[in-house]
């Protein structure tokens, strides 16, 4: 028998096409999710994107038709969805959630739906862990949505995409010292690696750095190149330049924890081929309070930007003072903000643009949705190169997690693929300090 399943107001939220996904099981829609949804609709931002493309598949599937007693068909090899009125707690559990919240309502409502199907399992979908804790304490079966959602182990595997080879002493010698610095790939692997797979070896105590080549079938050196006054300080940072400067890899993931380098490379890498782009543009989610917009700051929208974007600034101070004041490269910064060739613009304006020969950052990428790096990858013309970068255990969104957001969903959907690099940073840089409590704290 099937099963039925009530969705929360974050799952509708997070995949507006959710309801496509339990195959041939039920779906009920408590009316306080549709109340919650209706403060969602007006904005540029994903959810109010999803808000509003969920109304309009409902509206599109009740055309002409009523809910009734059964629900409506979601399509073949599909179950039925119902709006369901609210429903009061039984007295049982009226004195135990008193407050009069949505959240309470969708879990009453849940439990009325259960009361009325005692022959079917039901169970209440829902990205809220603390709405899930309240409806496991009354005996309600509560679960996550699965959709989208990133296994373990490709999770784990974004973070172990470098290998070590333990090659023949002539083999790393020939790729670190011979004429075209590089080795046949059957010198490292059985089976011909996927593009881009990073490898090190040891020689003597120092580390070698490799990358295949898919177009040349060869693993390649990864020399320790400088960008723009900025120096690898490790493996991990020599593979983020490399990837960073070649023209060869048009979209790039750097992750890591704070202090690891990745914005300031990016950065560094996308000043030192400034002629090869029209424009350099960095940007980041603005994660704001209330579901406002930022369009309620005052200001324009420089000034708007400018509480979100303060950290892209202080990378740039720091590669600026790697010159002297009035030097070539200082003055070549300064003109390039005033000249607006180095833009900082909010994410928010990037629907229905088309960025062509664009170097574009963008730092924070795991406060994104999939769905929004999608829409921001999409927007890449001819010559345009970007650079996701953040850490996926520092997320600030409610509706996101580790295995969920869009970076995650990046390095995963992605991986194997010419066009794309991952590397993941471990080792912080910024300082002595930084470092040790990033471990300790």
């Amino acid at each position: 028998m099937a099963k039925i399943f009530v969705l929360d107001t974050n799952i509708i939220l997070h995949d507006h096409q959710a309801i496509k996904r339990f195959q041939e099981n039920d779906l009920v829609i408590p009316i306080a999710v549709i109340e919650e949804l209706d403060k969602f609709k007006k904005g540029n931002d994903a959810l109010s994107y999803n808000a509003r493309a969920f109304m309009r598949d409902i509206n599109k599937l009740t055309d002409k038709r009523e809910f009734g007693p059964q629900g409506i068909s979601l399509g073949k090899r599909l179950g039925s969805i119902k709006i369901e009125p609210n429903h009061p707690f039984t007295p049982e559990f009226a004195d135990l959630f008193k407050d009069d919240t949505q959240d309470h309502r969708i879990l009453s409502t849940a439990l009325w739906v259960r009361e009325q199907n005692p022959g079917r399992f039901v169970a209440l979908v829902t990205k809220d862990i603390n709405l899930r804790l309240k409806a496991k304490a009354v005996g309600m079966p509560a679960q996550d949505y699965q959709a989208g959602r990133v296994d373990d182990e490709h999770l784990y595997d974004l973070e172990r995409e470098v290998m070590f080879v333990d090659a023949e002493p002539q083999v790393i010698q020939q790729l670190a010292f011979g004429q075209d610095n590089c080795i046949d790939w059957k010198e490292v692997s059985q089976k011909e690696p996927k593009p881009n797979q990073l490898y090190k070896f040891d020689l003597g105590g120092s580390t070698i750095c490799g990358r295949y080549d898919d177009k040349r079938n060869k693993v390649v050196l990864v020399r320790t190149k400088e960008a723009y006054g900025i120096r690898p300080r490790n493996d991990e940072q020599r593979f983020a330049m490399d990837a960073c400067l070649n023209p060869a890899i048009p979209l790039v993931s750097l992750t890591g924890g704070a202090g690891t380098g990745k914005t300031l490379i990016a950065l560094a890498a996308a000043l030192e081929q400034e002629k090869d782009f029209d424009q350099i543009i960095l940007s980041r989610p603005t994660v704001v309070l209330g579901g406002q917009d930022i369009g309620f700051l005052p200001g324009d929208q420089r000034s708007k930007m400018s509480p979100y974007v303060q950290p892209l600034m202080d990378n740039l101070d720091v590669i600026k003072r790697c010159f002297k004041p009035g030097s070539k490269q200082a003055l070549k910064i300064e003109a390039m903000l005033k000249d607006e060739k180095l833009l900082i613009s909010p994410l928010a304006y990037i629907r229905g643009r088309s960025l062509g020969k664009v170097y574009f950052i963008v730092d924070e990428a795991q406060n994104l949705t999939p769905h929004e790096v999608k829409t921001i990858i999409t927007r890449a013309g001819e010559g345009t190169k970007m650079v996701f970068t953040g850490d996926i255990f520092q997320i600030d969104q409610p509706y996101l997690d580790q295995w969920s957001n869009g970076l995650t969903h990046l390095g995963e959907k992605m991986n194997g693929q010419p066009l794309f690099q991952h590397i993941f940073l471990r080792k912080g840089e910024r300082s002595e300090l930084s470092d040790i409590a990033a471990k300790l704290l």
